[in-house]
């Protein structure tokens, strides 16, 4: 079965730096697009970035652009995102995301999510 499991989260100072990792299994990663979202308390969950199957492009939400990073190692079956320059608004649980479709469904998994706090 398709499993995502998220690692890296935890607490950061304004300004600071951290890693998330989502270990993707169950399934053919090479051949999927892959996201991270996010979702702050009282907050709808949202899109963070997205990245092709091959890497080749990626995506981002315009608050996060020229702060984060998204990629993936297709031989190691992960995908991460490199979040610097830190904000108290960037405080959220990170999810990793990848939609299949089958049979003409929607198939939509998640992670676990992974908590960040950004504070002093």
């Amino acid at each position: 079965q398709v499993q995502l499991v998220e690692s890296g989260g935890g607490l950061v100072q304004p300004g600071g730096s951290l890693r998330l990792s989502c270990a993707a299994s169950g399934f053919t990663f090479s051949n999927y697009a892959m996201s991270w979202y996010r979702q702050a308390p009282g907050k709808e969950r949202e899109l963070v970035a997205a990245i092709t199957s091959t890497g080749s492009s990626t995506n981002y939400a315009d608050s996060m652009k020229g702060r984060f990073t998204i990629s993936r190692d297709n031989f190691k079956n992960t995908v991460y995102l490199q979040m610097n320059s830190l904000k108290p608004e960037d405080t959220a649980v990170y999810y990793c995301n990848v939609v299949m479709i089958w049979l003409g469904s929607k198939l939509d998994y998640w992670g676990q999510g992974t908590q960040v706090t950004v504070s002093s």
